[in-house]
């Protein structure tokens, strides 16, 4: 397993990225528009260390953040994740998405902190009980 990076939700990019970039003296390593969603992504990193990122997202429409609802979710590649999602199914740890893609499951921790895990590499191809498996709450 390997730490990928962490998202926040940010209201406004700009004032984030001043404060992000100009005064804490991260470096913007990729960023991606997608209007489909009305969001964009920006990934930063310390210099010299893109290994750790932190992931902003910013939605277009403005959405006021409550109950911790700005920290999106911690990120990890895996191995195999049908392997790990069973594995978590089986100790009773719920698969809140699915890896129906063969590429991205979410969990939650008992606190409720958001956990993506990420497939190594190119997407697994679909299978079951995975493909059909539907949402289990929030995520």
């Amino acid at each position: 397993m390997k730490y990928l990076h962490t998202m926040v939700r940010v209201s406004d990019l700009d004032v984030s990225l001043d404060f992000y970039c100009t005064k804490l003296g991260l470096k913007e390593v990729a960023r991606k528009e997608v209007p489909a969603g009305r969001f964009t992504l920006v990934f930063l990193a310390a210099p010299g260390d893109q290994e750790a990122q932190v992931e902003l997202t910013y939605n277009w429409d403005p959405e006021e953040y409550s109950g911790g609802r700005n920290f999106g979710h911690l990120a990890y590649q895996v191995d195999d994740i049908y392997k790990i999602c069973q594995r978590l199914m089986d100790a009773g740890v719920a698969i809140n998405r699915p890896p129906r893609d063969g590429w991205m499951a979410f969990i939650k921790s008992p606190d409720g902190i958001s956990i993506e895990l990420l497939q190594k590499g190119k997407a697994l191809s679909p299978i079951e009980p995975w493909a059909s498996m539907e949402n289990t709450g929030t995520w």
